[in-house]
Parts: C-alpha cells; sequence; structure tokens
C-alpha cells in the first residue's frame, strides 16, 4: 500500500525502534497529527490473554478524566412513563417497544451507547443478535443497565466510556482530540491503563500488556513503555 506524503514526512519523526514515554509519546503523537480537521488520539493494547475463552475476556467501564471530546449518541431503553426523564436525563434517543420493534424490523441502529432499565432486560433479548456483536447490548459490566436514568446517563455524556477486548485479544479506545493538552490526553490514559489493568483475567497467564501504541488519526505508531 502507498503511503502518503504527508504520511511520510510524519512517520520520519517517530523511532519505530524506540519505546517512548508516556508524555513524550503523547507529544510525538500530537506532532503527527496533520489532518485538517481536528483529528483523535488512539490507544491500541495488545493483551496476553485467549480472546477465544469467555473467562478471558477483558471489559469494563471507566470514566476518562477530560472526556474523549466526542459527544455519545445514547439510546435509552425505557417502561412506559419513563420516557421524559430519560430526555431529561439527556438521552438522545428514548423509546420501549416501539424502539425494539423497529430495530428488529430493520436490523439498523443509529447510537453508540445503549443503556436500559432492568424491566427492559428480558424484552432486549429480541434484539440481542443485532447488539451484541457491535457491543451496545446493556450489561451489568459495562454499567449501561440503569436504575438511576440521570446517573448513567450523566456519566456516559462526562466522558464515561467502555472497554472490551476485540476477537484478536487487542482493545482499542480514543483518548481525546489532538488539540487536548498533552497533560489532559495523560490524565486519560493513565487512567485507561489503570482500569484495563484491573481487568485483568485471573486466568491469563505471562505477561499481560504485551504492547501498548498509540496514534493519530491516520498517523504513524508510537510504542509507549508502561513500565514507568
Amino acid at each position: 500500500m502507498k503511503q502518503s506524503k504527508r504520511y511520510q514526512a510524519v512517520a520520519k519523526l517517530v523511532d519505530q525502534k524506540k519505546v517512548y514515554p508516556v508524555g513524550e509519546a503523547l507529544n510525538l503523537a500530537k506532532q503527527t497529527s496533520r489532518t485538517k480537521f481536528d483529528g483523535t488520539i488512539e490507544v491500541h493494547i495488545r493483551l496476553g490473554i485467549d480472546p477465544k475463552l469467555g473467562e478471558q475476556q477483558v471489559r469494563g467501564a471507566v470514566t476518562l478524566p477530560a472526556g474523549t471530546g466526542k459527544t455519545k449518541v445514547i439510546a435509552a431503553f425505557v417502561p412506559d412513563g419513563k420516557e421524559q426523564e430519560a430526555k431529561d436525563a439527556g438521552a438522545d434517543i428514548v423509546g420501549g417497544t416501539d424502539l425494539i420493534d423497529k430495530i428488529k424490523q430493520t436490523g439498523s441502529v443509529n447510537f453508540e451507547v445503549a443503556v436500559a432499565m432492568p424491566a427492559m432486560m428480558p424484552k432486549l433479548a429480541a434484539i440481542a443478535r443485532i447488539l451484541g456483536p457491535k457491543g451496545l447490548m446493556p450489561s451489568p459490566k459495562n454499567d449501561t443497565i440503569a436504575t438511576d436514568l440521570k446517573k448513567t446517563i450523566t456519566e456516559l455524556k462526562a466522558g464515561k466510556i467502555n472497554f472490551k477486548n476485540d476477537d484478536t485479544g487487542n482493545l482499542h479506545q480514543i483518548l481525546g482530540k489532538a488539540s487536548f493538552p498533552v497533560e489532559k490526553l495523560e490524565s486519560n490514559f493513565r487512567t485507561l491503563l489503570e482500569a484495563v489493568r484491573k481487568a485483568k483475567p485471573a486466568g491469563a497467564k505471562g505477561t499481560y500488556l504485551r504492547s501498548v501504541t498509540i496514534n493519530s488519526t491516520m498517523g504513524p505508531s508510537i510504542r509507549i513503555d508502561v513500565t514507568a
């Protein structure tokens, strides 16, 4: 695959053989963000797990102190009479069985996070095959089954994110916008990394954090030293 001259130029700033301290790596990621729009800084973690084993899945929820710079579209599945409460809490899409039926018929979703009140969980089974593969099924593990709609939705809007490894045992997450100060990006990074460490499965053997890299949108990968 031929790389653009812009990519080749910024790639020269990064020593691919070096493992950088966190602050230096984040500074480099900002420098290598050369898109015409305000791109994002992403982190990619290669985990020492067997992703084929259910008990070795890494997942959790954490609030990034500086947020991600992106407002998530949140859908709330609520019983009759709770619609206005969900809207007042900040949900972008609100519904009950009507919303479930619509998704079931079309197979289409236009939201990034789904929360549900406990009474709606049995009804959501009808669209579990649609929401599940997209990582959108509400679950206690990612704090999206809401007994307190306002608290749950407010936290998600403020920067609470859910993380989960993919089928190859890697974890990917946006840390924030390239325009964020390094201090905010580093605060988000360290908060996420600590949450991922705490989510280590008991059955995982050997090195858990095999490698950690960051990059800006369409920028080169930068390896991070996570021992410091």
